[in-house]
């Protein structure tokens, strides 16, 4: 049997596109409705979840190294230190150097089956929604591939909203994640992105350069505690500067 060259050539551009944050990689509800099937993984759990580092001068966000690694860092060493100071300055900064979770699932969006399989990022809210209908015995798995469940995601603001808000409603009939045969969910099962190369890690001398950084651009206790009161009062939503700056990382 000779080399499948499109299978190469697929390979190729998975390769080179893990990690750039492209459409081929990562994925975000477009305004209105999306259909997408959650892709079931090697290891029977579709979802993944990281910690990152947002807004600390103009470092873009990174992966908290003590949280996802249990590595100590210069970053968590200096949280302690203003929490164990305990001022109301102190603590207002040490909140806003905290990491904060993301989490993640691959999945496959209707109509651009092409693209193969890509990375949701989503938040808190609409993880724990996820949970319920995964939990949820009347719909079963609803990764399976053949009688899985599509989920519709309405992503928008609606009117007099602050933010942005994602309502996620499971298809009421289950359907095969593949419609050309097994051959071909199969590969498109291959071309799940490897979630351990999805984000760059930052070493203990980048982290520690890029508080440095942070601190000498924003000397005084009261200037820090100034600019972390502005991001908290913007994070209250389930999109806000914080999920932004997560786009930008995603160069969506």
């Amino acid at each position: 049997m000779g080399i499948d060259y499109d299978k190469i050539k697929q390979r190729l551009t998975n390769l080179q596109n893990k990690g750039k944050g492209g459409d081929s990689v990562f994925w975000r509800p477009q305004e209105g409705e999306n259909v997408v099937r959650i892709v079931p993984t090697a290891d029977g759990d579709p979802f993944k979840d990281f910690w990152f580092h947002y807004n600390i001068g103009e470092a873009p966000p990174f992966l908290s190294p003590n949280k996802n690694f249990g590595e100590p860092d210069a970053i968590s060493t200096f949280v302690r230190q203003l929490f164990d100071e305990g001022t109301e300055d102190s603590i207002k900064m040490a909140k806003h150097l905290l990491p904060r979770q993301r989490f993640f699932a691959p999945v496959m969006v209707r109509g651009e089956e092409h693209l193969g399989v890509r990375v949701w990022g989503f938040g808190k809210m609409a993880y724990e929604k996820l949970l319920a209908l995964v939990l949820n015995p009347e719909y079963g798995d609803i990764t399976d591939p053949e009688e899985g469940t599509d989920l519709v995601v309405n992503y928008g603001k609606p009117a007099g909203a602050q933010f942005p808000q994602t309502s996620i409603t499971p298809r009421r009939r289950s359907s095969p994640l593949c419609e050309d045969g097994p051959e071909k969910c199969r590969e498109l099962l291959e071309s799940i992105p490897d979630f351990s190369n999805l984000f760059e890690r930052k070493s203990v001398e980048d982290v520690e350069k890029i508080l440095d950084a942070y601190l000498s651009g924003d000397e005084s206790a009261e200037a820090r505690s100034t600019e972390s009161t502005k991001y908290d009062n913007k994070s209250t939503g389930e999109t806000s500067d914080v999920e932004t700056a997560f786009k930008d990382l995603l160069s969506n």
